[in-house]
């Protein structure tokens, strides 16, 4: 694998692979976007590139979908593949174990460069204008025009041993004001309140459009105080070119389309939101979040403006959460010797569902409920298992990534009564749908794990064309099938 240098390669990528469709009709902001990027992901169309954009200037793109799936089976994941920089055809589970293994090497920092395409425009104090650029109107209910859904929050630790990269959902204000959440448990809120203690607002940037692997590892759940870029490095084995920012004392991904600066204030707050997320549901109202005084801008000719119409799965923010929070985890498992094949969080469930594999089989029901209440200690503990709600153990003849298999193993394999465990006041994540009032406000709520691991003395052959249909005979019907009349 190797690093895609910038959104525009991916976009050469995308098209040679014909998962890429440029709108040249001129479309509306107000809801027209969102509109068509929220039908080509139910439909798993290519990724829809808008070049013309009411009362935008010329030149000025928003590009939905980049981390969609496809609808071709061979590349169902091709653009999660292609953004990480492996081929379009890799395995989704290969990719997470790549991941994983990234997040225990030793961690490789940016490369400061002198500059930076993101930096072939600049706009400094009263010419800032956060207006001119294409931001949608994303949902019907939204409480604004969003500018970042796709986009990296970078933020510094005050003796500046810590670099956060963070994705959340930010909207527009006016000309040079924005506001959105800042989740104190998040390690963004965590670095907000490190300022805020010394009387200080927090410097930030927001990368929009940087290179496509830099969303994926924003969204990744790794420990407080390990910096995301490092791990990024070590995925590729070098580090990601940085330029640093014109206002703030910050290095950003000198590739990216479109930088925002400024500080987020320790002491102004506005109305932010609702807006539809990642559960499926629209946000119930709005709430208080903190101001982002924007003091510069800067970015590429012609900039592309990445967006997510979060919603019902599939979309972007759960093919990201999917694959990096699988990573994570896996990497818990693996540390707290666990045994662990593989695990998943299942793009379908929209992020609410994680598949962990076992090698099989397990000796005993007591080994099997035993393994139950160690992966409960370990998953539901960790930083990003305080985000997932349900977990299934499952043998590892079963795909995590496959929602098929993944529905016929809760069918067949778990006990109704015996192997569904429920494990009270853990810490969650506030924004699952289901949670009720009091659950939100204390962010704790009961989370539950499906056991569907078979004794070895129990288990039956599987009845299915992989499994028992003799291999020569699988070949001879392979090479024949178009000869059958199929296509």
């Amino acid at each position: 694998m190797k690093q895609v240098k910038d959104l525009r390669e991916y976009l050469e990528i995308l098209d040679g692979l014909n998962e890429l469709q440029e709108i040249d009709l001129e479309v509306d902001w107000n809801l027209e976007i969102g509109a068509i990027i929220r039908r080509a992901y139910d439909l798993r169309a290519p990724a829809p590139l808008f070049n013309k954009i009411k009362d935008t200037e010329d030149g000025f793109r928003v590009l939905g979908g980049s981390a969609g799936l496809s609808t071709k089976p061979e590349i169902k994941f091709g653009r999660i593949a292609a953004s990480l920089g492996f081929a379009p055809s890799t395995d989704i589970n290969e990719i997470v174990v790549a991941i994983t293994d990234a997040i225990e090497k030793d961690g490789i920092p940016p490369q400061v460069v002198d500059s930076g395409a993101c930096q072939e425009n600049i706009m400094l104090g009263d010419d800032v204008d956060l207006l001119c650029f294409p931001t949608p109107h994303i949902h019907d209910g939204d409480g604004g025009r969003y500018i970042n859904t796709w986009g990296t929050i970078i933020a510094q630790t005050p003796d500046k041993s810590w670099t956060n990269w963070s994705i959340n959902r930010i909207m527009l204000l006016d000309k040079n004001r924005m506001t959105g959440l800042v989740p104190p448990q998040q390690h963004l809120g965590i670095i907000h309140q490190m300022w805020a203690d010394k009387g200080e607002p927090t410097p930030f940037a927001l990368a929009l459009g940087a290179p496509p692997a830099v969303p994926f590892f924003s969204g990744m759940p790794i420990p407080e105080k390990i910096s995301e870029q490092n791990v990024y490095g070590a995925l590729y084995g070098e580090g990601i070119p940085v330029v640093k920012c014109k206002t703030v004392d910050l290095h950003v991904p000198a590739d990216s389309e479109i930088i925002i600066e400024g500080t987020i204030s320790e002491t102004q707050r506005v109305s932010e939101g609702p807006m539809g997320e990642f559960a499926g549901y629209m946000g119930a109202h709005d709430t208080p979040q903190p101001v982002y005084n924007v003091s510069a801008i800067t970015y590429r000719n012609n900039p592309i403006l990445p967006v997510v119409y979060a919603g019902v799965p599939v979309e972007d923010t759960q093919t990201c959460c999917g694959t990096m929070y699988s990573a994570a985890i896996l990497h818990e498992l693996r540390a707290n010797d666990f045994p662990v094949t593989s695990c998943f969080l299942l793009f379908e469930s929209a992020a609410h569902l994680l598949v962990v594999t076992v090698p099989r089989p397990c000796e005993s029901m007591e080994d099997t409920h035993d393994l139950t209440h160690k992966a409960k200690n370990i998953i539901f503990k960790s930083k990003p298992g305080v985000d997932i709600p349900k977990v299934l153990l499952v043998d590892d003849d079963i795909d995590p990534s496959d929602a098929d298999q993944v529905m016929w193993a809760i069918a067949t394999r778990v006990h109704p009564q015996k192997d569904a465990h429920y494990y009270y006041h853990q810490k969650t994540l506030p924004l699952l749908h289901y949670l009720n009032v009091a659950e939100k406000k204390d962010m704790s709520s009961t989370k539950l794990i499906l056991n569907g691991l078979i004794p070895g003395f129990d288990r039956c052959e599987i009845s299915g064309f992989e499994y028992n249909v003799p291999e020569d005979l699988q070949k001879k019907v392979l090479h024949n099938w178009s000869k059958y009349g199929y296509k």
